[in-house]
């Protein structure tokens, strides 16, 4: 009876699976045109101040690659173009990203418009105005001019970082292409006024006081108060941040911090001491240069970007066209500032220049900070500021070459070359976020190891109850709502509508975590199924199952329902995401936003900072779920559904059974948390989430039936096999030879031996 019922649900999963594919197939040549020529299609919809005040109206579209002009009065003013025509715009959900940009002819972007994109996270997740206002942001940048790389907009949209990377990609790669093909720009960069190009003296090594490097300039300092911060903010006319202005005295020191170029022999030894200096300079490479930063203001020039991903994301180093970041390989601390006289730094650390990154010590570059300050529960504002820093010349050698005088055409050939060499974005997101990676794949790992000798853990049920919400916590904590690697049905929407399209790998791999986990998961669906994912690595699910927990803690009464109830209620998460699948096809763009159906955005992405509809139906999911445990996963889940439909056909099934269970015992079905035992005995695995609870069973023999049974047989055999509990054999009967009427030995007897005899005989 189960063969055939497993049969036929087996037949029924790559029947259905067969049919995929052939629909799959019959959808693959629907591929859709290239975006690249779509200028003329949007300009219809928006007016030429939009993307430049100046202008009234736009002219022809020319050119290769193509733009229109802007004009003001029927005269050239500047030309607007479509970053989709000039670069790759494309981004996480597979499209382009959309964006109209002006620029005049001086090379400056004058203004921008997103006119299309299919982004989920900003569909239903961002609203429309932040993304607006990081475009705009991008404003007033000269794109021939790299020494105003400091205008860059940062990235304060919280939960969206690949759909920004993309924007200030394309935006800012297809400007250079504009300029260089117009040859926007005019005259010749002056140069002449720049100071020629110098050394370090290296044969100088006086050591000198705090003071002394202080007035000669070898050490500059930035010294900010909080009335001088609040002072800042107004500039920028942030309204949310500017009614939020810094706690505490106005005079008080918000930011203290102290720029010395410590690869100067004189100054690093002074700062950091002989030995500490000389170990300095054996680690430099060749044109590496190290840079000490002392603080003891309120602001950290640190912050925390550095512990999570490894970059240095407040503080940066401009020179004429390069900008320095520094990531955690090229931080050094230090202990304290020997100099004499120096004060004591709460912060302090020596940041080496990357390989080729060829900080010039000769001529002037900019330490900048980034200042943020919160204006909302994600929401935060930002501000730059900073200090230029020049080398003294008592450390510097003569000149040793003539400065050269550059064209615009020629910077602009520089720019887009080095472009061309600069690794793709995926490449580049993966580099940042190489710490956040290794512990993933540890997590991964780890979970490969609980299912793989899950026989020895399931035999110990406190160490893996305690191994369990262990990982759960992981997985919400840290994967859920620090990461945000929450996946959705909207990766499973956009994954098969890029198969209709321009199927490209790179628009994945942009999401490193994400693709990670998504790698994974197609492994243990060929494995287990869908419970590696649905039981151990969704947020969601994690935080469901916790919450639960607490509930049960608090001893709220816990429902169970019906069996036949709980088939029909299964059949719920299906038809939500073939709904979707099916709508998506006809519009991804509608489907996205009709996935809202998963609260995850608001629960983990978002940590319930939204609109309060939002928040109610986020709440509306959990809620549920503290009577019925993973309420939402078992009856709602598309996610959930889309991932069962594979189950049936995986390669192992490692979960335990006797042939008692379900006739006629019921234990384990009737403690499976998802109710995913049948009543016959049989694990539905499109249900079965992979706790391992039905092992945990499986061995324990105070509550399985089966096992209770061998357990009581075994102690029994081991009670006959004790000595202590042998029956005591029976004596031979003795033959007795009386002597007048006394045993020959009675007479050598003692009395009290003969009394026991007797007894023992009576006995």
């Amino acid at each position: 009876m189960k063969s055939d019922f497993e049969f036929g649900w087996r037949s029924a999963g790559l029947g259905f699976l067969a049919s995929f594919v052939l629909l799959l197939v019959l959808l693959l040549p629907q591929a859709e045109a290239n975006a690249s020529g779509r200028l003329g299609e949007f300009l219809g919809r928006i007016k030429a101040s939009d993307v430049d005040p100046a202008a009234d109206s736009f002219g022809e579209i020319d050119g290769n690659p193509p733009a229109a002009k802007l004009l003001k009065g029927g005269q050239l003013v500047g030309y607007a173009f479509l970053t989709g025509d000039v670069v790759d715009s494309t981004g996480y959900s597979g499209k382009p990203i959309n964006i109209v940009v002006g620029i005049d002819l001086d090379g400056k972007i004058t203004g921008a418009k997103l006119v299309e994109h299919h982004e989920p996270i900003v569909l239903v997740g961002i609203p429309q105005a932040k993304i607006d206002h990081y475009i705009n942001g991008f404003a007033g940048r000269r794109v021939l001019d790299p020494s105003e790389a400091s205008r860059m907009p940062v990235d304060i949209v919280s939960g969206a970082t690949v759909t920004m990377m993309v924007i200030a990609d394309s935006m800012t790669q297809s400007a250079v292409k504009i300029a260089r093909s117009r040859s926007l720009g005019a005259g010749v960069v002056n140069v002449a006024s720049q100071p020629v190009h110098r050394t370090i003296d290296q044969t100088g090594s006086a050591v000198e006081t705090w003071q002394a490097l202080l007035g000669e300039g070898s050490v500059r300092r930035l010294a900010i108060t909080n009335k001088e911060l609040d002072d800042l903010f107004q500039r920028t006319g942030n309204a949310a941040a500017i009614a939020r202005p810094q706690a505490g005295d106005p005079n008080a020191p918000f930011v203290d911090v102290y720029i010395a170029l410590v690869t100067v022999p004189s100054v690093g030894r002074s700062l950091l001491g002989d030995a500490e200096y000389d170990r300095l300079r054996q680690a430099l490479k060749p044109g590496q240069q190290a840079i000490l930063v002392a603080g003891d203001g309120t602001y950290s020039f640190r912050g925390s970007g550095y512990v999570r991903g490894g970059i240095f994301d407040r503080i940066e180093l401009i020179q004429s066209e390069s900008t320095i970041r520094f990531r955690d390989r090229n931080y050094r601390r230090v202990g304290a500032v020997v100099a004499e006289g120096a004060p004591d730094f709460p912060e302090i650390g020596v940041f080496v220049t990357p390989d080729g990154s060829n900080l010039d010590p000769g001529t002037p570059w900019r330490f900048q900070l980034l200042v943020q300050r919160a204006t909302g529960a994600l929401d935060k504002a930002f501000v730059t500021t900073g200090l230029d820093y020049l080398t003294p010349d008592k450390f510097l050698t003569a000149p040793i070459a003539p400065p050269v005088a550059v064209t615009p055409a020629q910077v602009a050939t520089q720019l887009a070359a080095a472009a061309d060499d600069e690794p793709p974005l995926w490449q580049r997101m993966w580099r940042a976020r190489m710490f956040d990676i290794a512990i993933m794949l540890v997590a991964i790992g780890v979970l490969t190891i609980i299912f793989f000798f899950q026989d020895f853990l399931v035999k110990s049920p406190r160490a893996y109850e305690r191994i369990r919400l262990g990982y759960l916590a992981f997985t919400l904590l840290w994967l859920g709502w620090y990461e945000h690697a929450q996946l959705s049905v909207v990766n499973i929407l956009t994954f098969f509508n890029s198969l209709r399209g321009d199927f490209r790998w790179d628009y994945f791999l942009r999401d490193p975590l994400i693709f990670i986990l998504w790698s994974a998961i197609a492994a243990a669906l060929l494995f287990w199924g869908r419970g590696a994912y649905c039981g151990w690595l969704c947020p969601f699910g994690a935080l469901q199952e916790w919450t639960n927990r607490l509930a049960r803690w608090a001893h709220i009464p816990q429902v169970r329902v019906p069996f036949w109830l709980n088939q029909r209620l299964w059949a719920f998460k299906y038809i939500i995401f073939l709904a979707l699948f099916g709508l998506s096809f006809g519009s991804l763009g509608l489907a996205e936003e009709a996935a809202e159906v998963e609260p995850f955005k608001t629960a983990i992405v978002l940590h319930f900072a939204r609109e309060w509809w939002f928040v109610l139906f986020a709440v509306g999911c959990l809620a549920p779920g503290l009577f019925i445990e993973r309420f939402y996963c078992r009856y709602l889940c598309p996610l959930g559904g889309a991932l069962a439909i594979p189950a049936r056909v995986r390669m192992f099934d490692w979960l335990k059974r006797y042939k008692e269970c379900g006739s006629p015992c019921q234990r384990c079905a009737n403690d499976c948390p998802v109710q995913a035992i049948h009543p016959e005995g049989t694990i539905n695995p499109n249900e079965c989430i992979q706790c391992l609870n039905c092992q945990v069973l499986y061995h324990d023999d105070q509550r399985c039936p089966v096992v209770i049974q061998k357990r009581i047989k075994r102690e029994k055999w081991l009670a006959l096999q004790s000595p202590s509990m042998q029956p005591e054999p029976k004596r031979k009967p003795r033959v007795l030879v009386t002597v007048n009427g006394r045993e020959p030995s009675e007479e050598r007897k003692p009395a009290a031996s003969l009394a026991a005899s007797i007894e023992g005989d009576d006995q």
